[in-house]
């Protein structure tokens, strides 16, 4: 009995020092350096991922091994970026994405059909949930306003949630069952978590971080115990990001922070051992891909992976992430060892004159269709203003011309567009 035991101790750490995360061959990588943004498996060998701002789709029916490329932005004849996609079944899909387009298929990705039949049509689709064998939920957005919408009948019929008393902006749904769930994002006075156990009808504010400027950006329910629930929370230079912990659905929250600011994706395998991982900066820092096992005491940078924003478990030995690729979690050697990590290309940005005086003129170069929120800080990184929220239809330079009646002093401009948030500082 006791050989038994020491073998099957040996066994499990031999199993787990195969774990490891690895890039995945993929259909594209690295197109103008944007990052898949969802990645969504229905069993181990079945999987789709969702480029951005490249706005295509593929599927792998060998786990990984190869990807065919179902849907383009060019097969849909518009420019659009692809936030997340989410499947209740090997054949009925639906995809979000941030420019008013919100897509479903019956085919397994095969055809797309625009929803049309949507109530209150949101802005964007930041974030989607299947639940049991026929509902559906969807949030957005992160440039506002918060909405939410739900199908009972596999995306037949819709009904629409004005969020607004709630939320300034939504990222991130996740359901337990097809009336208890959580939805994240931002309110005035920072990143928050809501919860619902009728559906959506109502909804209660579970956590905020208090600091205005940041957002609750993924959300994820530990599979093995429902109590158990984890947030990313998403800062502002110079402040670092948070992973905050609920062991009791949402009673009460631990928070550790991340040693980087624009924490977005996290997965964990139990209450102290996962990973999160965000985007990178203005700086061409490459945020890294970080690993702890207590509970966000420590971190490490497990040297795979960049640009995240989805973690997906299937089980304990299983996972895949999207980022600057779709990489996975498991103990065989599938992987693609040419892959090289590159950096975000941040907006191209100037302040002129800077020092400011009584105006702030900001010129911002657009290589394609955004959105973007305009905020001031103090260098502190305490919130001062939001500016503007502005949609931009086609690739364009912009420039806008704000009062500045703030004191003399250092200041941080603070953009967040639909590939990532930067800060530049300038003087009074």
């Amino acid at each position: 009995m006791k050989k038994l035991f020491l073998l099957n101790v040996l066994f499990s750490i031999t199993l787990q020092a195969q774990l490891q995360w690895r890039p995945l061959p993929s259909a594209v990588t690295n197109i103008d350096n944007q990052r898949f943004d969802d990645v969504f498996f229905i069993n181990e060998n079945v999987g789709w991922a969702a480029n951005g701002a490249y706005a295509a789709v593929y599927k792998t029916t060998d786990g990984g091994a190869t990807w065919s490329t179902q849907v383009t932005e060019q097969s849909l004849g518009g420019n659009y970026y692809f936030r997340n996609i989410e499947f209740l079944n090997e054949n009925i899909g639906f995809l979000g994405t941030l420019n008013s387009l919100f897509l479903k298929t019956i085919d397994g990705g095969a055809n797309w059909l625009p929803v049309t039949n949507l109530p209150i049509s949101p802005g964007a689709i930041c974030g989607l949930d299947t639940v049991g064998t026929s509902t559906v939920y969807g949030c957005g957005a992160y440039f506002s306003p918060a909405l939410i919408i739900k199908s009972t009948d596999s995306g037949a019929t819709w009904t629409s949630i004005d969020m607004s008393s709630y939320a300034t902006a939504l990222v991130e749904i996740q359901f337990i069952d097809e009336n208890v769930g959580y939805a994240s994002g931002a309110n005035a006075n920072g990143g928050i978590i809501l919860k619902t156990t009728d559906g959506g009808t109502s909804w209660s504010l579970l956590y905020n971080s208090n600091v205005p400027g940041e957002y609750v950006w993924k959300l994820q329910i530990l599979s093995s115990n429902s109590d158990v629930i984890f947030g990313s929370v998403e800062a502002n230079a110079p402040n670092n990001g948070k992973m905050i912990r609920s062991l009791d659905s949402g009673v009460n929250w631990i928070s550790k922070e991340v040693p980087f600011t624009s924490v977005q994706a996290v997965g964990f395998l139990t209450e102290n051992h996962g990973w999160m991982g965000g985007y990178t900066s203005s700086l061409g820092t490459n945020f890294p891909f970080m690993e702890t096992q207590d509970g966000g005491n420590t971190w490490t940078d497990i040297g795979v992976g960049s640009n995240l924003n989805r973690i997906f478990f299937l089980s304990n030995s299983l996972a895949y992430a999207s980022g600057a690729t779709i990489y996975k979690f498991s103990d065989n050697n599938l992987s693609n060892p040419n892959f090289i990590e590159t950096n975000r290309t941040p907006l191209k940005v100037a302040i002129l004159p800077n020092p400011v005086k009584d105006k702030l003129n900001i010129s911002i170069e657009f290589t394609q269709s955004d959105h973007v929120v305009i905020e001031i800080y103090e260098v502190s990184g305490k919130f001062i203003k939001s500016l503007k929220i502005d949609t931009i239809d086609k690739a364009s330079t912009k420039n806008y011309s704000f009062d500045f009646p703030y004191p003399s002093g250092t200041y941080l401009l603070n953009l967040h567009n639909d590939t990532g948030r930067q800060s530049l500082k300038f003087i009074k």
